[in-house]
């Protein structure tokens, strides 16, 4: 297909990377003649310079022919005048980024609807829903959700005193009777893989599982890792009073959190104080120490920095953890950054990146993929897949099927039951497959279950 992206942001630049990856004719327009080389040097991508807003711009870049159009410039309405140049021009799928309530509230006077976009994605609501998630579990830096929330795919770091350090992987099968999950990645450094049976985790290294959310409680017991439940003895502090803070604060509150809320702004903290309920609103700083122990910090449970400053958040989560909060949260938004703050013991950080470009990836490959999640670090995926009616797949067993190297399916969901898979299972009509692919392997899972 021939993709044409408006934006060489972290967004833009992401998006070309894995889309050019599986083998699509990708364009790439912005302003900054920099960003153009720099992706044009490191990626196989077309690009051109200039304002995406412009129709002289974008038919230079070939948007006549353009199967899908992607605006994500850090302007809103940038974003929402390309896609109507794009309309304009037929091309068939138009995806803009917004941050702006105008366009995505439920009282918008310009819907995507309206405006004839097919994907009008803002980031916030799915970095918001994240960190909620990540609030509950005491020791995941990654959740994501599949199969209608059924299946849970989580991230576990790996230290010296935990029960998995130094077990083989087919010592760890031998566990499955009681502990019904599998582990389909290690990453170890910089390097991914999916291990096998003479594999043996290690200290350091951060482990990737699927597991149905009613084996949770048992998991997390094993990983002395301990569910965070709903109980209003448990207390967040939350710093940053923006669109995901808010959010944040919301979801924390209907999970019956003592929660609290610091912004800098007084202005602001009034009308925080109107929006949320139970959520208590502190007018301070951050870096006010002495202020959040008065305040109870050393007591909390879950310390979450979400302002628009990537130093501020890590620096705070690294004073909260000082002071002994049992858990620390980041919005990091530089990819530089991310390595660097799980490093230094931040236990989880959030990309807003991230989240944005695994919704744009879910909505352009739509067909056969029913969900996905992009893994940050390593630009591996979690798929998840529905065996069609008339797939060649249905009825046979896994182990004649020649999956594709350098993927693994991880669970196997079929109405109300699941399974973790071997050779011997069989695929049936309905299934919900859901898979851990390395990069090389993405395109190919993807023509595998076409």
């Amino acid at each position: 297909m021939k993709i044409l992206i408006v934006g060489a942001g972290q967004v833009g630049y992401f998006l070309c990377d894995r889309l050019s990856r599986e083998g699509h004719e990708v364009t790439l327009v912005d302003q900054d003649e920099e960003k153009i080389e720099r992706a044009q040097d490191r990626l196989n991508v077309l690009g051109v310079t200039g304002n995406g807003a412009s129709a002289e711009v974008l038919e230079q870049a070939g948007i006549s022919t353009a199967n899908i159009f992607i605006a994500v410039t850090n302007m809103d309405e940038v974003n929402i005048l390309a896609c109507l140049l794009a309309r304009e021009y037929q091309v068939d799928t138009r995806v803009a980024r917004t941050k702006s309530i105008e366009y995505t509230g439920s009282k918008a006077v310009l819907s995507k609807e309206k405006l004839g976009i097919d994907l009008l994605i803002n980031p916030e609501d799915a970095v918001a829903e994240e960190l909620a998630k990540l609030a509950c579990s005491a020791r995941a830096f990654d959740v994501a959700e599949f199969a209608e929330g059924q299946i849970l795919f989580q991230g576990y770091r790996i230290t010296a005193d935990n029960p998995l350090c130094d077990l083989s992987l087919s010592e760890l099968g031998e566990l499955r009777g009681m502990y019904r999950f599998v582990v389909v990645a290690i990453t170890r450094g910089s390097a991914t893989i999916i291990p096998r049976g003479g594999d043996i985790i290690q200290s350091g290294d951060k482990i990737y599982i699927f597991a149905h959310r009613d084996e949770m409680p048992a998991i997390n017991y094993l990983l002395q890792s301990e569910k965070i439940e709903a109980k209003p003895n448990y207390r967040a502090f939350i710093l940053g009073g923006n669109n995901i803070g808010v959010q944040v604060a919301q979801s924390l509150e209907q999970l019956q959190f003592a929660t609290k809320l610091i912004e800098k702004s007084e202005e602001r903290c009034y009308k925080l104080a109107e929006k949320l309920n139970k959520t208590v609103v502190l007018n301070a700083k951050g870096k006010d120490v002495q202020t959040l122990l008065d305040e109870g910090l050393q007591d909390a449970d879950v310390f979450i920095a979400v302002t628009e400053n990537d130093e501020t958040n890590i620096l705070t989560c690294l004073l909260a953890k000082q002071h002994r909060v049992r858990r620390t949260l980041a919005l990091v938004s530089q990819p530089e950054l991310l390595g660097l703050a799980s490093d230094l013991g931040i236990d989880a950080c959030v990309s807003p990146r991230l989240a944005a470009a695994s919704t744009i990836l879910k909505f352009v490959r739509r067909g056969e993929i029913i969900s996905l999640a992009a893994v940050e670090g390593s630009n591996s995926e979690v798929l998840e897949f529905e065996v069609r009616k008339d797939s060649a797949l249905s009825g046979k067993p896994l182990k004649d099927l020649h999956f594709p190297r350098g993927a693994i399916i991880g669970a196997i969901v079929r109405g109300e039951s699941y399974e973790i898979p071997t050779g011997d299972n069989v695929l049936e009509t309905g299934d919900r497959v859901l898979i851990f692919a390395l990069p090389e392997a993405l395109s190919k899972v993807e023509r595998f279950f076409a």
